[in-house]
């Protein structure tokens, strides 16, 4: 490492326990942030807390309830005493198709994608706003962008995602407060690896690359949009894809 692109800034990641969100986590510490990695799955953020290091701490969020949302930022303030970064990263799959998929399936993957970044982006901004500076990044997903079959539920979610990231964007600049999002493709996470394999090597080879992304090359855009190298940019979508959907 050349530089520590955070160093003495705090960010909290949701959806931490693995996948994308744990590279990312993995990452910002490298750069010598304070990390609070957030999952449902508690257990599973403290080991990986506790796998990095002591400038990073693991707790449980429940990114559709709105008490456990404000809970996280206030224990981060407390643990760390501010709040730089925060990446609205958690995210579930009901995939099905119209015919299949139940209404509890599509609630499900709506609130916690729409509801979850929309909580994390009121929480966290109200701090940032008070302090003058801060970076939010949302992820979302290149099936926002084209929709997947099987998926309206997580395609509309993702697509809601870029409005909410503009519209916040556009709320917070004033207060030098960057909101920013992410739309990768096809990653390799426990998620996309539980997909039949015919299917995967599909979606793979219609990809200008020719490969399926690692999650440490979506953590790089994310290290990027909260660090100051991007100080000028607010309200971007960045798509890491490896040319899909162009």
């Amino acid at each position: 490492m050349t530089s520590a692109l955070l160093d003495g800034k705090t960010a909290v990641v949701t959806g931490a326990a693995g996948g994308i969100g744990l590279a990312i986590a993995e990452l910002f510490y490298a750069h010598g942030a304070s990390v609070v990695l957030a999952d449902l799955n508690e257990s599973g953020a403290r080991t990986a807390a506790e796998s990095l290091g002591e400038r990073a701490i693991g707790l449980g969020c429940n990114v559709t309830d709105e008490d456990s949302v404000q809970t996280l930022v206030e224990e981060t303030m407390s643990w760390a005493g501010g709040l730089d970064v925060f990446v609205n990263n958690a995210g579930v799959t009901r995939d099905a198709s119209l015919r299949k998929m139940t209404v509890a399936d599509f609630d499900t993957v709506i609130a916690v994608h729409l509801r979850g970044t929309w909580l994390g982006l009121r929480a966290a901004s109200a701090v940032m706003r008070d302090a003058g500076h801060g970076s939010i990044i949302n992820m979302s997903s290149l099936s926002g962008k084209s929709g997947n079959p099987g998926q309206t539920n997580y395609s509309a979610a993702k697509a809601g995602i870029v409005g909410m990231t503009k519209a916040g964007a556009k709320e917070l600049a004033h207060k030098n407060v960057r909101v920013n999002a992410i739309q990768p493709g096809l990653i390799r996470t426990p998620m996309t690896e539980a997909m039949p394999s015919e299917v995967f090597a599909e979606r793979e080879a219609a990809i200008p690359m020719k490969r399926a992304g690692e999650p440490s090359e979506v953590a790089g855009v994310a290290l990027f949009l909260a660090s100051d190298l991007s100080s000028y940019m607010t309200g971007t979508v960045l798509e890491v894809g490896g040319g899909r959907l162009m």
